[in-house]
């Protein structure tokens, strides 16, 4: 059976590395499924998700012309039409800020400007500055600290 792209195949998890895990594919062919493409949530630890053993369905995501597989876990689960559009409306994170966790600002409940954020960016900025300012003077001996 030859492998093409968007194909979806079963496979056996053979290895796991930091950035991915292998699988095995039909024939002997062993395919890449990158951290990224485990889950539709971030992976901070794909140990929590996979183990070698493991059966999984993946999609063919790519075939380098060098011979090496892309595949996709996250990609081979069928959602259902309105989780479709949900993601593709709030984008591949989940909406959000701060890769997928929901923005947590002040004001009005909806979402936050750029520039609201930027001027929040740049308040905090200012005040740890000055903090650390205060905090080095103090340990000088204030305005500077001349050596004598």
């Amino acid at each position: 059976m030859a492998i093409e792209v968007g194909t979806k195949m079963e496979g056996k998890v053979t290895g796991i590395t930091h950035f991915g895990a292998f699988v095995d594919l039909t024939g002997g062919v062993t395919g890449l499924v990158h951290i990224s493409e485990v889950a539709d949530s971030y992976v901070k630890d794909i140990h929590e998700h996979l183990k070698v053993g493991d059966m999984v369905t993946v999609k063919v995501i790519n075939v380098d012309p060098n011979g090496k597989i892309g595949l996709s876990i996250r990609q081979a689960v069928d959602k259902p039409p309105e989780q479709q559009q949900q993601s593709f409306q709030r984008g591949p994170r989940g909406g959000g800020d701060r890769g997928g966790r929901p923005f947590k600002g002040g004001g009005g409940g909806g979402r936050a400007s750029f520039d609201d954020k930027l001027s929040r960016f740049l308040k905090d900025s200012e005040e740890r500055i000055s903090s650390l300012k205060k905090s080095t003077e103090s340990k000088r001996g204030g305005r500077g600290g001349r050596r004598s």
